[in-house]
């Protein structure tokens, strides 16, 4: 068998472990990448994939390779589930902050104004004598000005008649909501209506046995009513029995036909020398209970 490439640093301690048993399981079956497409139904590319650590394998393509290699498909399963709750996370990394803005020229000539006016303040409020090259005339000093409204203070406002704005209209839309009808009596608030606790799926359970020379599930009373993708009840419970008794995995025995059983189908009928049409007609019933 040829050597397997190691797997990616980067993969999750779990989807490590997982992915090495899968090796260990296709090694052991001295499979190769075509034989698995052929036995379980994924290409020979996704398995390339799945075994490489580039791609988590879905849960049935895990149960598949468990199923034809022989091995218990419960451990590989936990596996599975702790390696996907962290697949998606493993290459995750921390978004670097940005760097503060450098001080812009107009940020400087704000600074340099307001420390000219700083020095301009400190100075005596009166002088002794005319600057030199000024008139002769005597000078009217200006009073410094005023201090000015606080930096953030129209904001603040702003901000303040807002959230008076939108508690006032919250009050008029309680007032209205609370309003009296014309005889004075307060108008009535339409209950929510009770919504009722859904039934639980029914659950079937699989009793093979050989009745009459054909094989039953016990579940149907063996009709061979045809079936197709998007069916429900127990006929589709007694074909998936079949089909798990047949070796080939419908997912779980619910009685819903899923992609899962669609895909089970389609397995059975092309290994049966059937058309893979995917619908169970008298035909495929025959062979399911032959």
């Amino acid at each position: 068998m040829p050597r397997s490439k190691p797997l990616p640093a980067e993969l999750d301690p779990c989807a490590r472990q997982l992915v090495e048993r899968l090796r260990r399981l296709k090694d052991h079956g001295e499979l190769t990448m075509r034989q698995l497409a052929a036995k379980t139904g994924y290409s020979a590319k996704s398995w390339e994939r799945y075994l490489g650590g580039t791609a988590l394998p879905p849960q049935e393509a895990v149960e598949e390779l468990a199923r034809i290699a022989g091995a218990d498909p419960v451990p590989l399963l936990a596996l599975h589930e702790i390696a996907a709750d962290t697949w998606d996370s493993r290459r995750a990394r921390p978004v670097p902050q940005p760097r503060p803005a450098a001080r812009t020229q107009q940020g400087q000539r704000q600074q340099e104004g307001e420390e000219r006016r700083e020095q301009e303040l400190e100075q005596p409020a009166t002088q002794t004598g005319p600057r030199p090259g000024a008139p002769d005339t005597p000078l009217q000093l200006m009073a410094p000005p005023g201090p000015g409204p606080a930096p953030g203070r129209f904001p603040h406002i702003a901000l303040t008649a807002g959230v008076v704005a939108l508690a006032v209209a919250l009050l008029a839309a309680l007032l209205l909501i609370l309003r009296l009808d014309e005889d004075g009596t307060p108008a009535d608030v339409a209950a929510p209506p009770r919504t009722t606790a859904a039934s639980p799926p029914p659950s079937y359970a699989c009793h093979i046995a050989r009745v009459d020379g054909r094989w039953s599930a016990g579940v149907n009373n063996g009709r061979d009513t045809e079936i197709s993708y998007g069916a429900t009840g127990a006929d589709v419970a007694e074909a998936q029995c079949l089909l798990r008794r047949a070796g080939i995995s419908p997912g779980g025995i619910d009685g819903m036909f899923g992609p899962l059983t669609l895909r089970a189908v389609k397995a059975f009928q092309h290994r049966a020398g059937l058309v893979a049409d995917g619908m169970l007609g008298p035909r495929s019933w025959k062979a399911l209970r032959g």
